[in-house]
């Protein structure tokens, strides 16, 4: 799993795995992205990682959850996203909190200062 701190870089990142996956078929046309898919992460220390990967056929995923597909997903294979909009619309009940390193669950970790202050968050919506 790789994990990356901004949005940008996952993205750019799962781009490059796409394209690298993809040069070992003998299709003389490059795959065409169908499916883009975004995973958050809260760390232990409360930064803010990414994970990011893009398939070819719609219904894959590994570890990420299903963020466009589609034109949308090639869209943002291509670079015409914006980072801004993507962050906003992530809904942060899907949100990954490490509760140990490695271990991670939807609800955050209760017994430190960054877990109890975003679990009194999510109790304030």
């Amino acid at each position: 799993m790789s994990l990356y701190a901004t949005l940008e870089d996952a993205i750019e990142a799962a781009r490059e795995e796409f394209i690298e996956s993809a040069e070992g078929g003998n299709d003389e046309e490059p795959p065409v992205p169908q499916q883009f898919n975004l995973q958050k992460y809260v760390m232990l220390d409360g930064d803010t990682m990414w994970q990011a990967e893009f398939f070819e056929q719609e219904g894959e995923s590994v570890e990420c959850l299903t963020l466009r597909s589609g034109a949308a997903a090639q869209a943002i294979f291509d670079g015409d996203y914006d980072e801004v909009e993507i962050s906003a619309e992530w809904i942060e009940e899907n949100t990954l909190h490490e509760w140990e390193e490695g271990d991670f669950q939807l609800d955050p970790p209760l017994d430190t200062e960054e877990g109890q202050t975003a679990a009194d968050e999510w109790d304030e919506r």
